[in-house]
């Protein structure tokens, strides 16, 4: 019998993307078969596109994209929990379900997990294969018929700033700088509002991303130019959180001069490779009694959380989305996310 066959873009080495026709994944009576209906771009894909990625090569290609969303169009027989057509996101991160990062509900931690679109073949594609343990790990999450498939997509990284901000345990109130303001920025003045964030400061070295913030969410209090001399033009000696949602290592040394007593910091998202090493003045960190918090990706059940709030409309992921494409537009857009024009980019599929 001849294979059905599905569009996919290809990763086969650095800046080497290619469009090409592969078969439709097989799935076993314990898989799920999703039609992909929107895929969204990260910078984790535009890095492993400008770099390349370790074993990927023209023999051996990935399907990247790990923020996605789709329809169901079939289910292995001994799936029950799903059923076909039903509208899901699914959290990208599987963990290997025994060791003690798993079992301890941080699978994303797992030392030895894979992800779509990193590990294994993502949502750059028609369809994806949903296997087995990540069926049983809840991966899966289904959502109400009035959410956009974009939005649903962009549920990933929604989840990931959803962490950084748990694990920040900021106060309520806390007067807050967000530096970087790219579609992770705006997420992070969306989320510090749920988690009830004072006044919200906003930075970044692109006026025309600074302005868009704004435009976006007028009660933002943008910061042009010298941050300490704008924080004093508001009546603020300093911030008591500072996020740096931006892959800047001046940002993260610096952030440490704006903040307040008992400040809270979080270095969200990684430096680029040979810029990962950060001088800082850690008497800063002593004398003001500061605390710093790395993150990094999410759990299934910080995923679930996040699909919930998008579905009961509290998080308008939509005004995050710039651009849409068809997948035939690959380079366009994956050229148009590595310059970061405009916010998130999106595949869109019939």
């Amino acid at each position: 019998m001849k294979k059905q066959m599905m569009k996919a873009i290809l990763l086969t080495g650095k800046e080497s993307l290619k469009l090409a026709e592969v078969p439709v994944p097989e799935i076993t009576p314990n898989e799920i078969l999703l039609k992909v209906r929107a895929a969204s771009i990260c910078g984790t894909d535009v890095r492993m596109y400008k770099n390349g990625y370790k074993n990927v090569s023209e023999d051996h290609p990935l399907i990247p994209g790990h923020e996605f969303s789709g329809e169901i169009a079939a289910v292995g027989e001994n799936i029950t929990a799903y059923h076909v057509g039903q509208k899901v996101s699914v959290a990208p991160n599987i963990g290997c379900g025994v060791c003690d990062m798993c079992v301890s509900g941080n699978t994303h931690l797992c030392k030895t997990y894979d992800a779509f679109g990193v590990t294994m073949d993502g949502g750059f594609a028609e369809y994806v294969k949903i296997p087995e343990n990540a069926i049983r790990q809840g991966n899966v999450s289904p959502l109400k018929d009035e959410i956009s498939y974009p939005a649903a997509a962009l549920v990933e990284p929604l989840s990931c700033v959803y962490n950084g901000q748990l694990l920040l345990n900021a106060p309520k109130g806390a007067d807050t700088l967000i530096i970087g303001m790219g579609p992770i920025g705006i997420m992070h003045i969306m989320m510090a509002k749920v988690f009830g964030a004072g006044r919200i400061f906003v930075n970044d070295l692109n006026a025309e991303r600074l302005s868009k913030s704004k435009e976006l969410i007028p009660d933002v209090i943008p910061l042009e130019g010298d941050v300490m001399n704008g924080l004093r033009a508001n009546g603020a000696e300093g911030v008591d959180v500072c996020i740096i949602a931006a892959p800047a290592a001046s940002a993260q040394a610096q952030s440490l001069e704006y903040m307040n007593m008992n400040g809270k910091i979080l270095y969200f998202g990684g430096l680029p490779a040979g810029r990962e090493n950060v001088t800082i003045n850690t008497n800063l960190i002593h004398y003001k009694q500061l605390t710093i918090q790395g993150c990094s990706k999410q759990s299934v059940s910080e995923y679930r959380l996040c699909a919930k709030l998008v579905n009961d409309g509290r998080i308008p992921l939509n005004l995050i989305m710039s651009d849409s494409y068809r997948i035939d537009q690959f380079h366009e857009a994956m050229d148009n996310a590595a310059a970061a024009r405009g916010l998130k980019h999106v595949f869109l599929f019939d």
